[in-house]
This record gives C-alpha cells, structure tokens and sequence, in this order.
C-alpha cells in the first residue's frame, strides 16, 4: 500500500491488523512525547489539512484515559475518539484502545507503538489490531493512509523543529 518515495509504510499485518511504520530523526524520547503531550498533539496528529483539535486530554498512566477531538475548519463537522493507556514503557513502548464516538467500524481497536533507536534516530512502529480481518480490510480502504501521512509529515517538521531548539 506504500507508494515509492513515501516515508510512511501503512500495510496489513497478519490476520486483523495494519502496522504502520516510519523513521524520524530524532530521539525516542521526543517522539514519544509527541504523542503523549497535548500541546505537541495538537500540532501534529490532524489528518489531512483543513482539520484542527480544540480538544486533547491525556492522562498518562496505565488505566488512564485520552480523549480527542478533531474539527474540519470548513463544515465544522467534528469527530471523536478516545481510550485508555493499557501499557506505557517510557520512551520505548505505548499500548492503548482506541474507540471513535461516531464508530464507522465495529468495536475498538488496539494500538501498540514501540519506538527503536539506531544511530540517532527513531524507528517508529504502530501496530494496530482490530476485531476481525474485515474490519481491517475496511480501515484499509478508508482515506486513512493519505491522513496517516500528512500527519507523520507535520510531525517530522515539528521533531526537527524541536530537536533544533533542545540542541541549542
């Protein structure tokens, strides 16, 4: 599913999942604040353009729970999503549910990020399973790659702008 030239590799993994893979070049620590501190959330994880989060909650602790909310500027029409932290192994590995507000797939999700480093910079994995192949199948065919990607892109932009900052 991955396109050439694409730093993002988004693909089915086994029998309900997708993984989805990419390379930042920076430490895992940044990173994955990055996906646990609202104020970088917010900059980075919005799909495809046009779309904001006026609400982002976490609260960081195996039980706790999160909660976003992403509106497209031009409708106004909002979706939201939520979880809870299954497992958290700072900065190395973040397990969580995922369950949307207005589900257009069945049941939840698991995702699993680990986060790898080699030779400064961090190999990101999210592996996302879902309740059966089918919902999988679907997830798959949904616009969620292109969103994935401009999200991973925003969020290159922000590691390197952040990575610049802490080194001086």
């Amino acid at each position: 599913m991955n396109a050439p030239g694409k730093k993002v590799s988004v693909s089915a993994e086994g029998e309900s999942s997708i993984l989805i893979t990419r390379t930042f070049d920076a430490p895992p620590e940044l990173v994955f604040d990055a996906h646990t501190k609202c104020e970088l959330i917010k900059r980075w994880l919005l799909g495809p353009d046009g779309w904001s989060m006026p609400v982002c909650e976490v609260d960081l602790r195996v039980g706790g729970k999160y909660r976003y909310m992403w509106k497209r500027e031009s409708t106004g029409h909002e979706m939201k999503m939520g979880g809870e932290y299954r497992e958290i192994e700072r900065p190395e590995k973040l397990v969580a549910t995922e369950k949307f507000d207005d589900p257009w797939y069945e049941g939840d999700a698991v995702s699993t990020i680990t986060l790898t480093e080699a030779n400064g910079k961090t190999y990101f994995r999210n592996m996302i399973t879902y309740h059966s192949r089918e919902i999988r199948d679907s997830v798959l065919k949904s616009p969620m790659e292109e969103g994935v990607a401009q999200s991973y892109d925003r969020l290159e932009e922000l590691l390197a702008e952040k990575a610049g900052f802490d080194k001086s």
